[in-house]
């Protein structure tokens, strides 16, 4: 009886480790979910996307760059500049077809470098013409063969972007320097101080963000292109602005050259120019009726 019972018992326990090992090999291919956990999707199963939170769409936005100001001619139109902050004088002014400047400008004589000059186009505006927005701003090329100087508007001033050389005035035997950013007397900036470092943050901000929103848009190539770019911004800032007078505190050079920055970053993303601002209109108070006057007791007899 013995043996007949054990291979009986054997078979019973072999065929209860089977049924337990194919119920472990069931319980290892579907894994355990915990209380809360989003459900298990098998592989190729569609997974739903994320609800979205607050009413918000979690997806992430496509970069962009918040909106600058960008300025016109009426920001010069009239005002008396000097490079650098000090030197020479340029007044932008309206012709019958467009505009025109008024230019005086300080060099040293081409013959000896130490000695100072100065020429002047004359007491009529010479004519510029339109060179559309190359770099988001408006450009202008000064019609003057023995230097043409092409610059762009900014707010309050205007950069020069050519000649990339100082020019020689062969009748004056003068040579001249017209590069770098004309704005105000610096002597009245500082009084802008706050105002101007503002501006500035503001600025750097959008060139931030427009960086990043160009590198978004490149591939690899071009991505290490516009970090180079971008890296090398703020000593390109100092070059330009290194001669302005009293830079160090207003900052006025600084913040007109990165909001330029930005002004081109914004045309090469292709985004649209942001509307002028216009003044709104106060709403009208109504005048108040003065309450009518007590009326005075009677004096007692």
């Amino acid at each position: 009886m013995t043996t007949l019972r054990r291979p009986t018992a054997y078979r019973l326990a072999a065929g209860a480790a089977l049924a337990w090992l194919g119920l472990a090999g069931t319980a290892l291919a579907q894994p355990m979910q915990l209380p809360g956990a989003q459900p298990f999707n098998q592989p190729g199963a569609h997974q739903a996307a994320p609800a979205s939170v607050g009413g918000q769409s979690s997806a992430p936005r496509p970069r962009t760059m918040p909106a600058i100001k960008i300025p016109g001619e009426d920001s010069i139109l009239g005002k008396t500049l000097r490079r650098n902050g000090g030197f020479g004088e340029a007044t932008l002014e309206k012709t019958g077809s467009g505009y025109g400047l008024k230019l005086r400008a300080e060099g040293f004589q081409s013959s000896n470098l130490v000695e100072p000059c100065a020429i002047s186009l004359g007491d009529t505006p010479v004519p510029v013409t339109s060179l559309g927005k190359p770099a988001g701003l408006a450009r202008y090329k000064l019609e003057a063969p023995a230097c043409p100087i092409v610059f762009d508007v900014l707010d309050g001033a205007f950069l020069v972007v050519e000649p990339a050389q100082p020019c020689v005035i062969e009748a004056a035997a003068c040579r001249i320097d017209p590069r770098g950013v004309w704005g105000p007397d610096a002597r009245t900036l500082s009084a802008r101080a706050k105002d101007i470092e503002a501006e500035r943050k503001h600025a750097e901000g959008a060139v931030r963000d427009g960086y990043r929103a160009l590198s978004a848009k490149a591939d690899l190539t071009e991505q290490r292109t516009i970090a180079r770019e971008q890296a090398g911004f703020s000593s390109e800032r100092e070059q330009i602005c290194r001669d302005f007078q009293r830079e160090g505190s207003h900052g006025f050079c600084g913040a007109r050259v990165t909001e330029a920055r930005a002004a081109s970053i914004r045309s090469r993303l292709g985004l649209p120019e942001p509307k002028p601002e216009t003044a709104k209109p106060r709403p009208a108070t109504a005048k108040r009726t003065p309450p009518p006057a007590a009326a005075s007791a009677p004096a007692i007899q």
